[in-house]
């Protein structure tokens, strides 16, 4: 049984990253402990469990309860039904603070994502979790990253090289592709808040998709090679790029995972049963 630490914000995580990872975590016998900055159970996006305020009515208080692109983008029974269960697991309801975290007694370290600025940019700007994550790659311990999750991975700076810990790693990410996709939906169907999908913006002179998690990651690493995407001749390139279809438990085919030696990392919620299993077994 391994001791794995999830790091979770105080707010606006994505449930489906943090929640499913747990559940298959937990059904493969390991043990789960849970941190976020102040030792108070975090709470996830509420948009991306209820589906509500992601369509053109989601500013009216009756009609917004009536979602109907919001259950396309929502989070998916499978992982709605994994943070019910989760938010009543004893660990969830009394996480250690972010800086109580003693990494000399885990085994593993996984990085949930999650889009929304306001409660994702004190996760990922943190310098305490950032030492935190050099201090497991500085173990060589087993971590596991997804969608903006690795955003925080390539911003931990190794005091010992002066180079992010993914240097001379390959990684995947969130795809500047899945990232613009959803936010040009969020743009016509979320007008009045049309940056919903985007934790950070272009500043003027930026060219596209400069602040996106893909080139943010890219630029971290030690050539823009080792960022991998799915490739134009796998089987299942289209399945796994629509940003349609999520992967299951026990279907990856829509999933798109890459391991390198002790590091883990996927895109998007669509990966997580996946990437969670290929964790799982790397914990092994």
């Amino acid at each position: 049984m391994a001791r794995v630490l999830i790091l979770l914000p105080a707010r606006d995580f994505d449930p489906s990253e943090a929640a499913v990872s747990w559940q298959v975590l937990m059904d493969a016998g390991h043990s789960i402990t849970f941190a976020t900055p102040d030792g108070k159970p975090a709470v996830a996006d509420d948009m991306m469990l209820t589906g509500e305020g992601l369509d053109f009515w989601g500013t009216i208080p009756l009609l917004r309860r009536l979602p109907l692109i919001g259950l396309l983008m929502r989070a998916n029974s499978d992982a709605r039904s994994a943070y019910a269960a989760m938010t009543i697991d004893p660990n969830y309801a009394r996480p250690l603070r972010w800086d109580e975290v003693d990494v000399s007694v885990l085994d593993g370290l996984l990085l949930p994502g999650g889009h929304r600025a306001r409660g994702m940019r004190d996760y990922l700007e943190s310098r305490t979790l950032q030492r935190c994550v050099v201090d497991f790659f500085d173990a060589q311990k087993p971590v596991a990253a997804i969608c903006h999750g690795v955003l925080l991975a390539a911003r931990s700076i190794s005091p010992k090289t002066g180079q992010s810990v993914l240097h001379g790693y390959k990684s995947t990410a969130l795809t500047w592709a899945l990232e613009n996709s959803a936010w040009r939906v969020a743009r016509i169907t979320r007008f009045w808040d049309p940056n919903y999908y985007r934790t950070y913006l272009e500043q003027t002179g930026d060219p596209d998709g400069y602040m996106s998690v893909q080139q943010e990651v890219t630029r971290a690493l030690a050539n823009p090679s080792d960022f991998l995407d799915v490739p134009e001749t796998d089987p299942d390139y289209r399945r796994k790029t629509s940003g349609l279809q999520r992967d299951t438990i026990n279907d990856a085919r829509p999933a798109f995972v890459v391991r390198d030696r002790n590091y883990v990392s996927a895109r998007w919620p669509g990966d997580v049963h996946t990437f969670a299993k290929a964790f799982a077994g790397l914990l092994k």
